[in-house]
């Protein structure tokens, strides 16, 4: 390398303690890179391995008797597709209601000319730490009439405190107080500067927000347990559960050989489950991954 008087730079030489260091690092980082990725490659091979195989846990690193039965059967199964369906409803509009919602409010209390800040941060922060609980809840949705209806998942729980904190930060952080004098100079109000300067600045925060967003709301199974009775409205991960559990009364309701044979087929099946609901997913995270990096430390404080 060379420096800007155009002499050559030079390079330190790494003693033998720092190569002993940085070898033991990198042998623990493949480590934990082994320990958190070969349970979803176990899954995977298991998944498409011959089901006696697997119980016998003859199965380790390769697929053994190649065969897709457990997907086949879970394809049966049409209330899956109507799943897989209302989940991308629920995630899509869920996650754009929640920036919707979130990063204007998070904008809002980053302003330090807003009126009453302390008290609507109050406000907003006593429920993070204490809830009415799951009755109170049930009886506000059954009121607005929201039992059993599509909005039931994607309207209620779209607030979220812990959002509009990080967002918060980010923005008393990220966007300095010159900016919106400048801005001001200029004749820009408040609806142009965040609209056409904070939100074009904040693609990180944005994309972290919307990642959590969508991966709690394709996840979520407790509230359509709670508030879903129709099957035409239950999402992918409750059409799942309910797959599994007839699967093992199958086999639980069964004898003899043909007890093992469903026995097998209901492992199979579960995992098959697993990679179905996961892919999504893991196919969306490498498209936010490089904002996701950037925003792994926004919640934190500047020193």
């Amino acid at each position: 390398m060379s420096n800007k008087n155009g002499t050559a730079g030079i390079r330190v030489k790494k003693s033998k303690n720092d190569k002993v260091f940085d070898f033991f690092l990198y042998l623990l980082a493949i480590i934990i890179i082994i320990i958190v990725l070969y349970p979803m490659y176990f899954i995977i091979i298991a998944s498409i391995s011959n089901p006696s195989d697997v119980s016998a846990g003859n199965i380790v690193f390769l697929p053994k008797g190649i065969n897709f039965k457990g997907y086949l059967k879970l394809g049966e199964y049409s209330q899956l597709w109507v799943g897989y369906k209302n989940t991308i409803l629920y995630t899509a509009l869920g996650t754009v209601l929640s920036l919707v919602v979130n990063i204007p409010a998070a904008y809002a209390l980053s302003r330090k000319d807003l009126c009453g800040k302390k008290l609507f941060t109050i406000y907003y922060l006593i429920p993070m730490f204490f809830t009415g609980g799951l009755i109170p809840t049930y009886l506000v949705i059954k009121d607005f009439n929201l039992l059993d209806n599509f909005w039931v998942m994607v309207v209620p729980f779209s607030v979220i405190t812990y959002y509009i904190i990080v967002a918060r930060t980010f923005f008393n952080n990220s966007i300095p107080d010159d900016l919106w004098e400048a801005a001001q100079i200029d004749g820009c109000g408040n609806l142009n500067f965040f609209f056409k300067i904070v939100l074009p600045l904040s693609k990180a925060v944005i994309a972290v927000i919307a990642l959590w967003t969508a991966v709690g709301q394709w996840n979520s199974y407790f509230n359509a347990l709670i508030y879903l009775r129709s099957p035409e409205l239950q999402p992918l991960q409750l059409v799942l559960r309910n797959i599994l559990i007839s699967n093992q009364k199958i086999s639980a309701m069964t004898t003899g050989a043909a007890a093992v044979e469903a026995k097998q087929m209901a492992d199979l099946i579960k995992y098959a489950v697993i990679v179905v609901s996961s892919a999504p997913i893991m196919c969306m995270y490498p498209f936010v991954q490089k904002y996701f990096n950037q925003g792994v430390m926004l919640g934190s404080l500047k020193g």
